[in-house]
């Protein structure tokens, strides 16, 4: 079988995501640019911890940063990864109609 082109990076992007801080964070920052702290309120985490997410966010490039005066904002710096996450959240939401059938 030819190897399918981007299997590996697209693996590697579901371990990113397969944590569900990482997941809030994602589909936070896909209505808008946030600071730790707002984004540590909104998810319900300490700062050091959304801290240490948003650095394995930036680090697959998934999350990018600008400085605005003292505080950096985040923001996507893509907007397919929000994509994927709300069909994703989108999914699991939807009624489960298998093992209904008779």
């Amino acid at each position: 079988m030819d190897k399918i082109a981007g299997l590996d990076e697209a693996a590697e992007l579901f371990k990113v995501l397969g944590n569900e801080a990482r997941l809030a964070l994602v589909w936070l920052l896909s209505r808008e640019p946030l600071t730790v702290g707002a984004l540590a309120e909104e998810a319900g985490l300490s700062q050091p911890l959304v801290s240490q997410h948003l650095r394995t966010l930036r680090q697959a490039g998934l999350v990018s940063s600008e400085r605005e005066g003292k505080e950096i904002r985040y923001s996507l710096a893509d907007q397919h990864v929000s994509h994927v996450v709300l069909d994703a959240i989108a999914h699991v939401q939807e009624p489960n109609d298998q093992g209904n059938e008779e």
